[in-house]
């Protein structure tokens, strides 16, 4: 049976990871684990109960830090566990530290590297991100490529081997999980206990450094469009933003924006569908906007998600206060441009599957 160690770090992966390793379940040795990059209960804890995803076998306590040191502290902790487990394949997820330490400590030991969201590309190597998608697509031996674009991002690099689009896992994870929380009878009463209505709320996040560095007066400029909205904004707001966004409310007098602990998967799921708007600089959450048909507005200057801004479901908005408000008023989204899906027939995962299986590239 194939050994295969999956590293993960991010509750994006978390996402990710529950329904690949579902599909390799019973069919391969899955060896789990976790560098804690997202330690916070809320961010991780509930992740791996709710998505049914199995206990880590290895839980590495990493933590928050600078990018050199948390990435080296990963680094040196994920060689101690190939050292010992031996696995016949690496896979990692998207573009976070956890995916570029997992990459390089297996590609040092010749371990051979299966790369789940290859090919996406800002083209703004200013962004962390966008360096740790770049290196680790090119230690890869698979790369997963969710959509068209992301192949073509490939080879005009030089990556064609090994290379194929089964579609994203996001999507899958999509369809499986929005279906089981709209059924579920315990969230029935999720969105009246919020004093939120259907359609009645727009949805936000902000967690990105390019976000946060701007410090209280990049948040207040943000808070001052949400302000003027006029539906109330509602925000699960990331532990990293959490001080930024209080000192701004204080400073700002905002009344529009309701603070929020963060959500469940399921949660954030029945937020995101049931919001009149999005507005994120999550590349994952502008993504499962354009799955569940709600309108997104990006809040950055470029989106490595380029298929969802056909007919105007997703519009980028500079950190300006007029840019975000004239996006979040005056875009209309165009039905026509959703007659067919960029991301695949939501099997990707299953695809996935089969090739590491079979041992064989692309």
């Amino acid at each position: 049976m194939v050994k295969i160690l999956t590293v993960v770090g991010a509750r994006p992966q978390f996402i990710k990871a529950s329904v690949v390793s579902a599909a390799l379940r019973g069919r391969a040795r899955e060896i789990l684990v976790h560098t804690g990059q997202h330690y916070d209960k809320n961010m991780s804890d509930i992740f791996f109960e709710e998505l049914r995803i199995p206990k880590p076998a290895y839980n590495l306590g990493v933590g928050s830090g600078t990018h050199g040191r948390q990435t080296g502290e990963m680094l040196a902790k994920i060689e101690e566990v190939l050292l010992d487990e031996k696995p016949d394949q690496m896979l990692v997820y998207g573009d976070t530290n956890s995916t570029l330490a997992g990459a390089l400590a297996a590609a040092k030991l010749h371990i051979p590297v299966a790369h789940v969201e290859a090919g996406l590309r800002s083209y703004n190597r200013r962004m962390p991100e966008e360096q740790n998608r770049v290196l680790t697509d090119h230690l890869s031996d698979w790369l997963f490529c969710p959509t068209q674009t992301a192949v073509e991002n490939l080879s005009k690099e030089g990556l064609r081997e090994g290379v194929s689009k089964p579609g994203d896992v996001m999507y899958d994870a999509v369809l499986h999980f929005s279906k089981l929380a709209a059924e579920d009878p315990a969230r029935q009463d999720f969105l009246p206990a919020l004093g939120l209505e259907p359609k009645g709320y727009r949805l936000a996040t902000l967690h990105r450094a390019e976000t946060t560095d701007g410090g209280v007066p990049a948040i207040t400029r943000i808070f001052a469009a949400f302000e003027q909205l006029p539906e109330p904004v509602a925000i699960p707001i990331h532990p990293r933003t959490r001080r930024l966004a209080e000192e701004a409310l204080r400073r700002g007098g905002f009344r529009n924006i309701r603070l929020m602990d963060p959500v469940g998967y399921l949660e954030m799921l029945l937020l995101t569908a049931n919001a009149k708007q999005v507005l994120t600089d999550s590349g994952g959450l502008q993504k499962e906007a354009w799955f569940l048909e709600t309108p997104c507005v990006t809040l950055r200057s470029e989106t490595e998600w380029v298929e969802t801004l056909e007919g105007g479901w997703n519009v980028l908005a500079r950190l300006e206060t007029e840019d975000i408000l004239e996006k979040a008023l005056h875009t209309q989204p165009d039905p026509a441009a959703r007659r067919r899906s960029p991301f695949g027939d939501g099997d990707a995962s299953g695809k996935i599957a089969d090739t590491l299986l079979s041992g064989r590239k692309p």
